[in-house]
C-alpha cells in the first residue's frame, strides 16, 4: 500500500525548500553592516527613522533593510543593525564582519537588548548562536533553543484553531483514546516528567554559559511566566487531577 506523506517528495524535496529560502543578502558598494570598529554605544542612542519609498532595482540587502528599518522606525539603530545581522546570518553566505558584529552585540550590549527586543528577536539571536555561537557548548545550546521555540509555536499555532483560549486547560475528561503517532508512548500528566526533562537541561546549561545563558535564561524566565502556553495548561492539568486524587482519598478514607 502507498504511504502518503506529508511532505510530497520526501526529505531531499525538504531540504531543498529550506536552501530555496536561504538565498545570501547581495549588497552593493556603501551598503552593508556596520564595520568591526563601530561604536556599540551610539548606535544604541540612535533613533531609527521610518525609510521613504525603496527605488526600483534595489539589492537584495536593501529590500531588507528597508523591511527592518520599517519595522524598528524610533528605535535604536543598534537593534536594527542586530536584526540585519541576523538576517545575513541565517543565509547560506554572509558578510564577513556579521559573526564578530552579532557577538559583539551580545558580549557589549546584552543588558540593551533584553530591555529593548521582543520575544521574536530574542529567541531569533538565540537560534543565531545555534550556526554561530563562539562554541560547541553555545551551538549545543541555540539547537536546544531552536528547537524548543520552534516546536512551541507549531503546537500553540495549532491549538489556536482548537477554539480553545491559550490560558484554559483542557478538560480532563474529553480526552480521546487514539494513540499518539508513531507508536510513541503517552505523557503522564499526574506522574510525567517529560516537560522538566526538557526544560531543565535548557536552563542548567544557559546558567554556566557567559555570553548567550543570559539571552536564554531571560526566554525561559518569560515563558515560565507566560500564562498561555502548553507548560501552564499541562500543569494546571497536573494539579486539578491531583486535587481530584486527594479528594477522592479524603472520600475514601
Amino acid at each position: 500500500m502507498t504511504r502518503t506523506l506529508t511532505y510530497p517528495g520526501g526529505w531531499p524535496a525538504v531540504v531543498d525548500q529550506w536552501q530555496g529560502r536561504r538565498a545570501a543578502l547581495k549588497a552593493r558598494a556603501g551598503e552593508g553592516l556596520a564595520g568591526p570598529g563601530a561604536d556599540l554605544a551610539a548606535l544604541a542612542a540612535e533613533r531609527v527613522a521610518a525609510p521613504g519609498p525603496l527605488p526600483l532595482g534595489s539589492s537584495a540587502f536593501a529590500v531588507k533593510r528597508h523591511a527592518l528599518a520599517t519595522e524598528f522606525a524610533g528605535r535604536s539603530a543598534l537593534a536594527l543593525e542586530h536584526a540585519l545581522a541576523i538576517a545575513c546570518l541565517r543565509r547560506r553566505a554572509w558578510p564577513d564582519e556579521a559573526p564578530a558584529l552579532f557577538r559583539r552585540i551580545w558580549v557589549e550590549e546584552a543588558e540593551r537588548m533584553l530591555a529593548e527586543l521582543d520575544t521574536r528577536w530574542l529567541i531569533s539571536a538565540a537560534i543565531t548562536f545555534a550556526d554561530h555561537g563562539a562554541t560547541e557548548s553555545e551551538r549545543f545550546l541555540g539547537q536546544s533553543v531552536k528547537i524548543l521555540f520552534s516546536l512551541v509555536k507549531l503546537y500553540e499555532f495549532e491549538r489556536l484553531y482548537s477554539g480553545q483560549d491559550p490560558d484554559q486547560p483542557f478538560r480532563l475528561g474529553k480526552r480521546s483514546r487514539a494513540g499518539l503517532p508513531m507508536g510513541i508512548e503517552p505523557f503522564s500528566i499526574r506522574d510525567g516528567g517529560l516537560d522538566v526533562n526538557l526544560l531543565g537541561p535548557i536552563w542548567a546549561q544557559a546558567a554556566e554559559e557567559p555570553v548567550m545563558g543570559p539571552l536564554v535564561c531571560h526566554l525561559l524566565e518569560r515563558l515560565n511566566g507566560d500564562p498561555g502556553t502548553l507548560f501552564r495548561r499541562l500543569a494546571l492539568m497536573r494539579e486539578k487531577l491531583q486535587a481530584r486524587d486527594a479528594r477522592r482519598r479524603a472520600e475514601g478514607g
